[in-house]
C-alpha cells in the first residue's frame, strides 16, 4: 500500500488444511494503519478459516508478522493482548445479561476478578473501572442509553452494534469483523458504513462482507479468495474489474 509504512499485520504463505482438504492455500494478506481492507469471495472461498487463523481456532501454517516483527499463530487467549478483538457472523451475546454486562464481558482482561465478578456486577473500584470501560464503547456505537437494558428485550440490528461495543472494550488496534451488516436493512447497513469508517480513525478494520455496497463504500483495499486461494488484491476499483473476481464473484452484482 504504501512504502512509507510498515503493514500492522502480515500474512504470508497461510495454508490450512483439514484431512485432505486444502482450505487455504498460500494466502497474503497486508493490513495497515487506520485503513479497512476487505476479505471477500464465494461461499466456501476460505474467509473464515483465515479468520479463524487469526484467532488460534485453526492450526495454521505460514508466516505471521505484527508490527513488523515476526510472531508465532496466536492462540486464542494472546488475543487480548496482541490488540486483535473480533466479531461473528451472529452477535454470540449472552441473551440474559444486560447490554452493560455483556460489554464488559469484553474488557475481563482488566479485571482483577474475572468474568464472574464482571458479569455479577459486584462492588469494587476495579468493578466500576470496567463499567467505565464498557459504558465507553457504547458511547461509541450510540447505545450507552440501553445499557441497562436486557439483550433478548432488543431488535437484532441493536444487538449487531452491542457485539462491536464488546469487541471495542479491549481496545483493539485490529478489528476483525465478520460480516458485520448481514442480516441489516438499508437503513442499518448505511449507519453500519458510517460506524466503520469512524473506526478506522483509531485502528484498522478486517471485515468479511457478503454485501457488495458495503465493500464498495468502506474498504481502502480487497483480497479476493476463491477456492482458498487469493485470486486477486488491490484498491476497490482494481479489484471491481479484474477479469478473474468478476467470473468468480462479482459476475451477477456486476452486471445489475
Amino acid at each position: 500500500m504504501s512504502s512509507q509504512r510498515s503493514a500492522l499485520l502480515s500474512i504470508e504463505g497461510l495454508s490450512v488444511h483439514f484431512g485432505g482438504l486444502k482450505a487455504l492455500s498460500d494466502v497474503h494478506l497486508d493490513l495497515y494503519p487506520n485503513e479497512v481492507v476487505g476479505l471477500i469471495g464465494p461461499n466456501g472461498a476460505g474467509k473464515t478459516t483465515l479468520f479463524n487463523s487469526l484467532c488460534g481456532i485453526v492450526q495454521a501454517q505460514g508466516s505471521l508478522s505484527l508490527n513488523g516483527k515476526r510472531h508465532d499463530w496466536p492462540t486464542t487467549d494472546e488475543l487480548v493482548d496482541l490488540g486483535i478483538a473480533r466479531t461473528l457472523q451472529g452477535v454470540g451475546l449472552f441473551p440474559d445479561l444486560t447490554v452493560l454486562e455483556n460489554v464488559m464481558i469484553g474488557a475481563t482482561k482488566f479485571a482483577e476478578g474475572g468474568l464472574i465478578r464482571a458479569a455479577l456486577g459486584l462492588d469494587g473500584k476495579k468493578e466500576r473501572h470496567l463499567k467505565d470501560r464498557a459504558m465507553t464503547s457504547l458511547e461509541r456505537v450510540y447505545a450507552a442509553g440501553i445499557a441497562d437494558r436486557r439483550v433478548d428485550s432488543l431488535p437484532y440490528p441493536v444487538t449487531k452494534r452491542i457485539a462491536i461495543a464488546r469487541a471495542l472494550v479491549s481496545e483493539p488496534k485490529i478489528l476483525l469483523l465478520d460480516e458485520p451488516a448481514g442480516g441489516l436493512g438499508s437503513q442499518d447497513i448505511e449507519w453500519m458504513n458510517n460506524l466503520i469508517h469512524n473506526l478506522s480513525a483509531t485502528m484498522s478494520v478486517l471485515l468479511v462482507e457478503h454485501h457488495m455496497d458495503v465493500v464498495m463504500s468502506v474498504c481502502d483495499r480487497l483480497y479476493v479468495l476463491n477456492f482458498g486461494e487469493v485470486i486477486a488484491s488491490g484498491t476497490v476499483d482494481q479489484v471491481r474489474t479484474d477479469p478473474a473476481v468478476v467470473a468468480a464473484y462479482l459476475g451477477v452484482q456486476a452486471n445489475s
